[in-house]
């Protein structure tokens, strides 16, 4: 079942139920169908005050569900026939062009197409060719655009797989180094520092040290994009035998950054808004563990 709107004069709404998903082989058979039509140049025929009974019994539609009269108007283009009272075009020629822009959900189990027609389209491939242009001009011009942009995305796969190398190259000499900073205080293996990695790998760093000694208590703070982040991290045993929470520490610390997180007891993070805060947040979280 569908649904159509004018929501402008170039621009198109269709609502389909019972539809999962329209995938982009359908939304080109609809735009090749429509199309079709329009270019059949279908002259508009119109009936105007005929019964109800024997309009249907021609095979017209009544799309929208509406109560009808005894007398209705019904609108043929071709083999389309519909109940409608709206403006039509005089010849399917007039649309010039149907569009699909863009499809999505609306509701359980309807979907959505919008298109435009007319010089909405006209304007829609304007500004296409306008968007190649500035990418071509943005690439020194190629001569197969296509190629340059697959050759772009293929470095841009390289150089990550080459930084996350680094970056894993870089959170192991942290730990190494790292792991000699660790002060025993009651017990429990403490260290409070701050690094020069992204919220994630501060992340993985923190874990990362946090199991290689037993009794570990780790607090590390890094900044992304400047804004402040921390990380908790408490072995299990001082968990259950201390009563521990990476959870309660990050959150009490985190007013510190002008920011929450939260956790597990073993593990918690969080992120901020005061980087000036970080420094205190290092000095105080030893009180955690004295």
């Amino acid at each position: 079942e569908q649904k159509g709107s004018l929501v402008n004069p170039n621009y198109l709404r269709f609502d389909f139920s019972h539809f999962s998903k329209v995938s982009d082989e359908e939304l080109r058979q609809v735009e090749t169908s429509v199309n079709a039509q329009i270019e059949a140049q279908l002259q508009l025929v119109e009936h105007r005050n005929i019964p109800i009974k024997e309009a249907l019994d021609k095979g017209a539609m009544a799309l929208f569900g509406e109560k009808y009269g005894d007398s209705v108007r019904m609108i043929e283009f071709g083999d389309s026939k519909e109940l409608c009272g709206g403006i039509h075009v005089k010849n399917t020629a007039d649309i010039w062009h149907f569009k699909i822009v863009s499809e999505g959900a609306v509701a359980a189990g309807i979907r959505r197409i919008e298109a435009i027609t007319g010089d909405a389209v006209k304007d829609f491939y304007t500004s296409q060719e306008n968007t190649l242009a500035e990418i071509k001009e943005v690439l020194k011009n190629p001569q197969d655009v296509l190629k340059s942009v697959t050759s772009l995305q293929d470095d841009n796969a390289k150089l990550k797989k080459q930084l996350e190398q680094l970056v894993k190259e870089k959170i192991e000499g942290l730990k190494n180094t790292l792991v000699a900073d660790f002060q025993e205080i009651n017990g429990i293996q403490f260290l409070a520092k701050q690094v020069d990695l992204s919220m994630s790998s501060t992340k993985d760093l923190a874990q990362a040290i946090g199991t290689s000694k037993p009794n570990a208590f780790v607090f590390l703070a890094s900044i992304e994009d400047n804004a402040p982040n921390i990380h908790c991290y408490i072995s299990k045993e001082l968990v259950a035998e201390k009563g521990l929470n990476a959870g309660n520490v990050i959150r009490e610390l985190g007013k510190l950054i002008d920011g929450n997180g939260g956790g597990q007891p073993f593990f918690a993070s969080g992120k901020g808004k005061n980087v000036g805060g970080i420094k205190e947040a290092l000095e105080k979280v030893v009180d955690f563990v004295k």
